[in-house]
């Protein structure tokens, strides 16, 4: 009996580490490829195996420098909370600058024709919808720094998606958004020492979203700069001379925002 009891214990743990093993996230990350227009754009996707059916989708829109490996990064993090995440390629050809005066130039010329910025966001999203494993009417997207400003725009543009959050992101519109344009829930997360935004420009963007009946929360972390989830940002700044850096508390907080606000728009 003694034995029988110590084999069926040992059978239990057995299978109590194999479900808690089968329980870890088993994330598959690939480069992929897209079309906009007449432009191949590389992107990358992030999913969970281990998770069976359809789940909600995020596009991961890159800083100024291009599409790399800081947003894959993200992608794979956004893989393991449980959703379909895709870092989108908004230069082309996975195109990226080496230097702020390339990185100013590309992200300018595409905000200045902000058409081709919305068909290549939306190719994206469509890409994003037609993935098995995606959930098509559920799609959130963020951004970083100049990614940032661009999901703020696509919600201005009233772009359909359930939510959009931005990571010290540009505040200038495009176009202002329009009373009852805004579909998408705005979360911002913001440095309150950020040199690239002024308090003007910050007033400005919370009337243009509480004149617009938009659905947003904005969110300043004192002593935080530009880029301050990047932890490449500290070395960024030291080669160009720019007003960056990394904060490990603004980051751990903004993401856990993050993960809070996606929970509430998808109710998980």
């Amino acid at each position: 009996m003694k034995k029988i009891l110590t084999l069926l214990i040992a059978v239990a743990l057995v299978l109590a580490i194999a479900g808690s093993t089968s329980a870890k996230p088993n994330i598959k990350g690939e480069e992929v490829s897209y079309i906009s227009g007449t432009t191949v754009m590389k992107g990358y996707l992030a999913y969970d195996k281990n998770i069976k059916g359809k789940r909600p989708g995020i596009l991961v829109v890159h800083e100024w420098w291009g599409h790399n490996e800081y947003a894959r990064k993200r992608t794979r993090m956004l893989a393991e909370m449980g959703y379909a995440a895709l870092a989108v390629d908004m230069y082309g050809d996975g195109k990226q600058a080496k230097h702020p005066d390339d990185a100013g130039k590309f992200s300018s010329e595409l905000m200045k024709n902000f058409d081709t910025a919305k068909e290549r966001f939306t190719a994206a999203m469509d890409f994003l919808k037609k993935q098995d494993m995606v959930a098509p009417e559920e799609i959130a997207a963020i951004g970083y720094c100049f990614g940032g400003g661009v999901v703020l725009n696509m919600a201005r543009q009233g772009v359909d998606l359930k939510g959009v959050a931005s990571f010290h992101g540009g505040f200038a519109a495009v176009k202002p958004a329009q009373p009852g344009a805004v579909k998408a829930k705005i979360l911002v997360l913001h440095g309150e020492d950020d040199k690239f935004a002024t308090t003007e420009q910050i007033d400005a963007f919370k009337k243009e979203m509480k004149d617009a009946g938009a659905d947003f929360r904005f969110i300043a972390y004192p002593g935080a700069i530009h880029s301050f989830t990047n932890p490449d940002a500290d070395a960024i700044a030291k080669k160009f001379n720019l007003p960056l850096g990394y904060n490990a508390e603004a980051d751990k907080k903004s993401w856990e925002e993050l993960g809070k606000f996606l929970g509430q728009i998808f109710k998980k």
